[in-house]
């Protein structure tokens, strides 16, 4: 069984114009992810997705792998399943989809979020949260939040802050999801090809896919959280924190 992970990179956004390739201390930010993807354990090779030659340049330039996809993808987890098909992974093979925005992400969250589907043979996919310190993050619709079973299993992604206490007060636990999934190549060919969902259209989270047709995502409890990088101004934050 082989465990990759997937870095899908797209150059165009509304909100941040070639995002992957912005300079976070001396360094582009894809190169930053895919340094911390190298470190991981569990993972026996890293690859960029990418439907963009700058990224392709970029990547190349710092001796990373890159795969050039379709533009035409719903989201990064389709970007995923192309290139695992390229690939040619086998069905009980693992791709771990790693948000090309979270440079700070801890390797040990990759060998984490993989656990679950090495001792579960059957589940088709998992991901990971962390407990909400900031309160902010909570009421953010910017941070997608979770709730889960007594199982550890997702019953909802929402940007709305959930759950939500009627008679006011916050002394329970809230957790945000963290952008990184990991999939079985059999479950992964499958989702590919399942229409969006109206959850997912709704909330934008390609995540509730999942849900809406019936399968199952264990959630991971991880003790590191990852800041994305959303707009310029993110930058900064960043590289004080690369600092301290």
């Amino acid at each position: 069984m082989k465990v990759v992970a997937v870095i899908p990179s797209r150059y165009s956004s509304t909100r941040f114009e070639g995002k992957p390739l912005a300079l976070i201390a001396g360094k582009p930010m894809i190169h930053w992810v895919y340094e911390r993807a190298t470190l991981a354990s569990k993972i026996s090779e890293v690859v960029v997705a990418t439907d963009d030659a700058r990224i392709v340049q970029a990547v190349r330039a710092f001796g990373g792998r890159v795969v050039m996809t379709s533009s035409a993808h719903r989201s990064g987890t389709d970007r995923v399943a192309e290139v695992a098909h390229q690939m040619g992974l086998h069905s009980e093979d693992i791709v771990i989809n790693i948000q090309g925005d979270q440079p700070l992400v801890h390797p040990a969250c990759f060998d984490a979020v993989v656990e679950p589907l090495l001792q579960e043979p059957e589940l088709p996919m998992s991901t990971l949260a962390f407990p909400i310190v900031d309160r902010g993050e909570y009421t953010n619709p910017k941070d997608c939040k979770v709730v889960m079973n007594q199982q550890g299993y997702a019953l909802y992604f929402s940007r709305a802050a959930i759950p939500l206490a009627r008679d006011g007060g916050e002394d329970f636990p809230v957790y945000k999801h963290l952008g990184v999934y990991a999939y079985r190549i059999r479950f992964l060919e499958s989702f590919a090809k399942l229409p969006s969902g109206q959850l997912e259209q709704i909330e934008k989270l390609e995540q509730l896919r999942a849900l809406e047709y019936g399968y199952a995502i264990k959630v991971v409890e991880s003790p590191y959280d990852s800041p994305e990088v959303d707009l310029p101004e993110d930058i900064l934050r960043i590289e004080l924190l690369i600092r301290s």
